[in-house]
């Protein structure tokens, strides 16, 4: 799909997400304490909101796309992890990082509150004129048999719910770089990326800018994507703090660094938990489109979930 009438000729789609499956892992650190294997007491996982709630939320917001208000929204749940001691958030890093090489792993702290995440979505990168991301959305479980992995993979792709969702991504990005861009561009099809619990549809896109933006500033045009707000976001900011229930916080932020020519590269707060002190705050969220089942939606948010779940609740 060619989403300006200029391409770059050697534009190379494979290439591009095979260095942002290099890259997205860049966010590397010394050896860190471990954590402990054998707690001596058993923590307490508990949903902020009953699961109904979350499944009543992703029925209305079905409802009010089959009424044609908008066309995608994401919607997040929050679950709360009780521990008998003080969470470690370095210990907690070093495992992520072991666990989720290709993602971007960090941990931002303010006051008593450390964010820790293995976030797999880049918002945004800049080198000079040129300016990257990758459209990440819909998604489905891991299986340790291959065959059966290459099977769920095999029908995310197939799948029209889940397309759909991602096409909603591409566009409004696409949308967003052009005015500041001579060209835009990604491949006709996504592909799947795998992470350690779960596979996404995930698209590269490229841009060549038409003039030095800071990658602030791109980061500031494209936050919120539909992959973690909505579509029409208008329409969809004042709907998902009203069903959601809950504050997000530093949830599906922007996280990254810039230098001093302005380049840079930011992702998004996903895959996240806000510990402080023996609480730990963890969130996940899918996006809800029109063909959306709350029960399905639900599970999303479960298999989400288990990126950090089992490192705070063992």
């Amino acid at each position: 799909m060619t989403l300006a009438a200029r391409v770059c000729p050697d534009d190379d789609p494979e290439a591009l997400l095979a260095a942002l499956r290099a890259r997205v892992g860049a966010l590397r650190f010394d050896a860190l304490p471990l954590w402990d294997p054998a707690p001596t007491s058993r923590a307490k996982v508990v949903s902020v909101m009953p699961p109904a709630h979350y499944e009543q939320a992703v029925a209305r917001a079905t409802e009010r796309i089959a009424a044609g208000d908008l066309q995608k929204v994401v919607l997040a749940r929050e679950v709360d992890v009780h521990a008998g001691a003080d969470h470690d958030p370095a210990a907690t890093l070093g495992v992520l990082r072991e666990a989720f090489p290709s993602c971007f792993v960090f941990a931002v702290g303010r006051g008593d509150a450390t964010l820790v995440a293995a976030s797999p979505e880049l918002l945004v990168r800049r080198d000079g004129l040129r300016a990257g991301t990758l459209a990440l959305a819909g998604s489905t479980r891991r299986s340790a048999e291959p065959s059966v992995d290459r099977h769920l993979s095999e029908q995310l792709l197939r799948s029209a719910k889940d397309r759909e969702e991602h096409a909603i991504v591409i566009r409004r990005i696409a949308e967003a770089l052009s005015p500041l861009s001579v060209w835009v561009t990604a491949p006709d099809e996504p592909v799947t990326v795998q992470v350690a619990n779960i596979q996404h549809l995930a698209t590269p896109i490229r841009a060549q800018l038409a003039r030095p933006v800071s990658v602030l500033s791109l980061a500031g045009t494209l936050h919120p994507t539909p992959a973690v707000g909505g579509e029409p976001l208008a329409t969809a900011a004042p709907m998902i703090p009203a069903l959601e229930g809950l504050d997000r916080g530093w949830y599906a932020g922007p996280v990254g660094w810039v230098d001093t020519n302005e380049d840079g590269e930011f992702c998004v707060a996903l895959r996240c938990a806000l510990l402080r002190g023996p609480l730990a705050r963890l969130y996940a969220g899918v996006g809800v489109v029109r063909e959306s089942d709350p029960a399905a939606e639900l599970a999303e948010t479960d298999v989400k979930l288990q990126a950090l779940l089992p490192v705070l609740s063992g």
